[in-house]
C-alpha cells in the first residue's frame, strides 16, 4: 500500500490508519541530502533533503470473526525537509513510539514521533509505502530470514500453481501442510513447507510459506521464512519463489528492514545486493 500525505486531511487519514504508530518501534531512520552542481558558481549547492523512517506496528482488528492483531511494517518518506532534529541520550531510546504528533500549518508537515521529541521532522510533503501481515509484528528469531510480499490486487494462487512454476525453473518440490494446533488468524489462507525433492532428508532444508487473504483492502500476502537461508538448496528455493511471487504479481516487498516497490526490489535481487537480508544481521 503506497498513499501520499500532502494536506491536513492526509495527516488525519495517516494518524487514523495508523492510530499514531502507538507502542511501534522506529527500525531504521535514514537522512539523505540531495546535492546540485551550481555551474555558475563552480560549487555544489543543497537540493533537498530527504528522511525515511521505517516502523513496525501491530494494530487489533475487531472483525465479525473476532479480534485478532495485524502487523505492518511502514516506511514513510518525509520530503522537502527544511528542519529535523534526530537525538538519542545515553541510556534513552527514542525508537519505542508511545504516541505520534502531527500537524499541518502553512504549507509543511510537522511530525514528533515521540512525547519528548527526540524525533521531529517539518517537511514539505510525505509518502507512506505499508505491508500488512497477520499475526504479531515480534521481530524474527536470530538466524531466520523472512520476505514478504503483498499484492496490490488479485486473487491468492493455490500451492499447485507454485509447485509448477518451481518444476518449471528446475527446482522440483514437495509441499508439507503445516497444522496449527490453535485457531488460525481469520486472514490465513494456507500454511505449509515447500521443500526440494533432492534435500527431503536434510532436517533444517525447505521454506517455510504463509499466504494469507486481503488485509488493510489490498490484494493477497506470501511470507516466506526460513532457518537455513545458507544452505545451498534453501537459498536457491528462497531466490526463486521470490521471483516467481514478484514477477507475476504487482505489489510491495519486505526484506528485513527495508520496504520497496516490486521493481525496486527485482533491480537487486541478489541476496546482499538490495534484495533481501538476515534481519539478524542488522
Amino acid at each position: 500500500m503506497k498513499h501520499a500525505i500532502k494536506t491536513a486531511e492526509d495527516l488525519a487519514w495517516l494518524l487514523g490508519h495508523t492510530r499514531g504508530f502507538q507502542g511501534g518501534q522506529v527500525t531504521d531512520v535514514h537522512v539523505r541530502k540531495c546535492r546540485l552542481l551550481d555551474e555558475f558558481a563552480g560549487r555544489e549547492v543543497t537540493a533537498g533533503t530527504i528522511i525515511t523512517a521505517v516502523i513496525r506496528y501491530e494494530l487489533p482488528i475487531q472483525e465479525s470473526r473476532g479480534l485478532h492483531a495485524v502487523a505492518r511494517v511502514a516506511k514513510l518518506t518525509m520530503m522537502g525537509v527544511t528542519d529535523f532534529s534526530i537525538f538519542e541520550q545515553e541510556g534513552a531510546d527514542f525508537s519505542e513510539i508511545g504516541v505520534t504528533h502531527a500537524e499541518a500549518a502553512d504549507g509543511r508537515l510537522r511530525f514528533w514521533f515521540d512525547p519528548r521529541g527526540e524525533l521531529y521532522v517539518i517537511c514539505d510533503e510525505a509518502e507512506i509505502e505499508e505491508v500488512s501481515r497477520p499475526g504479531t509484528s515480534s521481530l524474527i528469531p536470530t538466524g531466520m530470514t523472512e520476505w514478504t510480499f503483498q499484492a496490490e490486487t488479485g486473487d491468492l494462487p493455490p500451492v499447485a500453481w507454485f509447485l509448477d512454476q518451481l518444476d518449471q525453473v528446475g527446482i522440483p518440490c514437495a509441499w508439507r501442510t503445516h497444522k496449527r494446533p490453535a485457531p488460525a488468524h481469520p486472514a490465513l489462507c494456507w500454511e505449509g513447507h515447500l521443500i526440494p525433492s533432492s534435500a527431503h532428508d536434510a532436517p533444517r532444508a525447505g521454506v517455510h510459506v504463509q499466504a494469507y487473504g486481503p488485509l488493510d483492502g489490498s490484494g493477497f500476502g506470501i511470507t516466506l521464512r526460513t532457518s537455513d537461508p545458507h544452505g545451498s538448496g534453501t537459498a536457491r528455493l528462497l531466490v526463486a519463489l521470490a521471483d516467481i511471487t514478484a514477477r507475476n504479481f504487482s505489489g510491495t516487498c519486505l526484506a528485513g528492514t527495508q520496504v520497496m516497490e516490486r521493481d525496486e526490489w527485482l533491480a537487486g535481487q541478489h541476496p546482499g545486493r538490495g534484495g533481501w537480508q538476515d534481519e539478524s544481521s542488522e
